[in-house]
């Protein structure tokens, strides 16, 4: 199979952003996701991907990413090379454009690719041959984060449509917050954004995002809550977090039962309490789970063999 080749209806060779994508693409790689979790339980498809050399390349440091990316890629029976950018050549000067190329001819066919620069993805995208998965690049974006928290989602709440998220902390330099706005308004979801007054600048512009004055207002009635870390790799600087920490008090805000979201590395007592992280009430877990199976649908539609 060659990489590129086209699924039935998908026309996409990479997945640099969910921006974009339609209602109907998202779904279908949702659903995907939820055939590929019962085969990996059930150790099907295991030779899927076998004519694929997928390639991890992680210029920042990732644990929860870089895991499910290679398990996935392994269930589908896929050739995986990790890089290893601290033992690469990337540490003598060698650029990001010429470590992709070496990748590529050696035979590697499809590059999962993490950088602290926007736009990195795209930049890989146009240069080289490979089919590229954006794992996140700089404070752009983080395509399968953002769908494995809509399955997440969707699996807990039903149908998005007409539900009101609330996405609560760092904005601003959250690649995971852009991703879900734009994967969650498409499927149906109000966006509703809340933080210090830098952590949420610009998003008053945004189509169907309201920017909530106060953790209150934004988590009033919301049907889900996310809250996000302190991005300090990106600039952000620290602000008072008790005025912005979800706890007990404030979750009863939100509409009953609502579910809480972070994805990850938590900080507990910053952002979210340990009670509510790790409460009934806690998807984070559930996100982590879904990253596989989410992973394995994106490798196997871009490889047009699913």
């Amino acid at each position: 199979m060659t990489v590129g080749a086209v699924a039935a209806g998908w026309v996409h060779r990479h997945l640099l952003d969910v921006e974009g994508l339609t209602r109907e693409e998202l779904e279908r790689i949702l659903h995907l996701a939820v055939d590929m979790r019962e085969a990996r339980a059930a150790r099907a498809h295991g030779s899927l991907l076998e004519n694929e050399i997928v390639g991890l390349a992680f210029y920042e440091a990732s644990t929860r990413t870089r895991v499910s990316f290679e398990l996935a890629a392994k269930a589908l029976g896929a050739t995986v090379v990790d890089l290893g950018i601290a033992g690469s050549s990337v540490s003598k000067g060698e650029s990001l454009v010429d470590t992709l190329r070496t990748l590529e001819r050696t035979g590697v066919t499809m590059v999962v690719l993490r950088h602290a620069s926007s736009g990195a993805a795209h930049l890989a995208a146009r240069t080289t041959g490979l089919c590229i998965i954006n794992a996140g690049d700089g404070t752009h974006a983080h395509p399968t984060q953002a769908l494995a928290d809509a399955l997440t989602l969707r699996e807990a709440l039903g149908s998005l449509s007409g539900r009101t998220v609330a996405i609560v902390g760092d904005v601003a330099h959250s690649r995971v917050a852009r991703s879900n706005i734009h994967a969650l308004g498409t499927l149906g979801a109000h966006i509703r954004v809340a933080g210090p007054r830098a952590w949420v600048a610009g998003f008053e512009a945004w189509p169907g995002v309201e920017v909530a004055r106060t953790i209150e207002d934004a988590l009033r009635k919301a049907n889900a809550v996310m809250t996000l870390r302190v991005q300090l790799e990106r600039g952000a600087r620290p602000a008072d977090h008790l005025a912005w920490r979800l706890d007990e008090e404030r979750m009863q805000l939100a509409a009953p039962g609502a579910p809480i979201l972070h994805p990850g590395p938590t900080n507990e007592g910053v952002e979210i309490t340990a009670d509510l992280a790790n409460g009934a009430r806690s998807l984070i877990g559930r996100q982590v789970e879904n990253g596989v199976p989410v992973r394995m649908a994106v490798l196997a539609l871009l490889a047009g063999v699913a």
